[in-house]
């Protein structure tokens, strides 16, 4: 059995940092999914820090071509819906993901990871996040309501064994900025019709309003998906990042255009209060298989 990347499943950790990287012009892809490995050495784990390394598949698949699903590809494209609606593609090359108990450490490891990668692979994009009251997002509502318990996630977020890429999973990364004026602006029962749940206890609408972001997700039509969302920003911008993950990639990406409404769909109703910003796929390997792209270490055995 592979063994998944733990810090997909280290659920309660209060900071966390998304750090995005870009391939040097010309540089080895290898030496960039090499270097991440070595990441997953001791300076990453000393005080807690959970890390989870990911790559843009088209370079995964040019260093372990059997080593992931066979149609997965980046997010390449923007997506186009409904009343020229655009979710942006802003594919990036690698991802680091840092979580732990407190900032200054995750601030840290951040830092030594980013040094560490600097002669393959510069930053291209970071952000930092945080819990909002335990479960809620900044709409005030409870998020991943949905989500299966961490008995039965591997289940819905690992490729299964004999297939390429097992252990592995696939991850969208989205950051969501919320128009928080707009949304307030409306009174609870508005905002219960969006979302399609109860403010207080989540529990579904019924009847479903057809654009409601729960209609539009609606994990029984799209298959379950395994999410970590996080609040991220400041006072005066703020909103979602958006980090979920799947064994299959078409399992999101019918998501996405279903909240787009593409194809002459409904738009999801969400849309309108919150937009976003950046969307990208990674794969993330399994331990095994990352882990045999490190550099054996010097000092072993001596």
């Amino acid at each position: 059995m592979r063994t998944p990347q733990s810090g997909i499943f280290a659920l309660g950790t209060s900071s966390h940092a998304y750090l995005e990287f870009d391939l040097q012009p010309g540089a080895n892809p290898r030496d960039l999914v090499t270097a991440m490995a070595g990441l997953r050495e001791p300076r990453t784990t000393i005080g807690g820090i959970n890390l989870v390394s990911g790559f843009r598949p088209e370079l995964w698949r040019a260093v372990a071509s059997d080593g992931i699903p066979r149609d997965f590809v980046g997010f390449n494209e923007d997506i186009r819906g409904a009343e020229g609606y655009v979710m942006p593609a802003t594919q990036h090359d690698a991802v680091l993901w840092l979580s732990g108990s407190a900032y200054d450490v995750v601030f840290d490891e951040s830092r030594q990871a980013i040094a560490a990668l600097a002669g393959v692979a510069p930053v291209a994009d970071e952000t930092s996040s945080w819990p909002y009251r335990h479960d809620r997002d900044l709409t005030g509502f409870i998020d991943g309501t949905e989500n299966p318990s961490l008995l039965e996630a591997p289940a819905v977020l690992l490729v299964p064994e004999g297939t390429p890429g097992a252990g592995g999973t696939i991850l969208l990364l989205q950051k969501w900025v919320h128009d928080s004026t707009r949304w307030e602006s409306l009174d609870v029962a508005a905002q219960e019709r969006v979302v399609g749940r109860r403010k207080a206890d989540s529990v579904e609408l019924d009847p479903q309003p057809p654009d409601s972001h729960v209609a539009r997700t609606d994990q029984q039509v799209f298959g379950q998906i395994f999410r970590r969302n996080m609040p991220y920003g400041t006072v005066t911008n703020h909103g979602t990042v958006f980090v979920g993950f799947s064994a299959e990639q078409r399992r999101l990406t019918k998501m996405l255009d279903s909240m787009a409404g593409v194809n002459g769909g409904i738009r999801d109703a969400l849309t309108h209060y919150t937009r976003p910003l950046t969307g990208a796929f990674y794969f993330i390997p399994s331990v095994e298989a990352l882990g045999q792209f490190a550099a054996e270490d010097p000092t072993n055995g001596r």
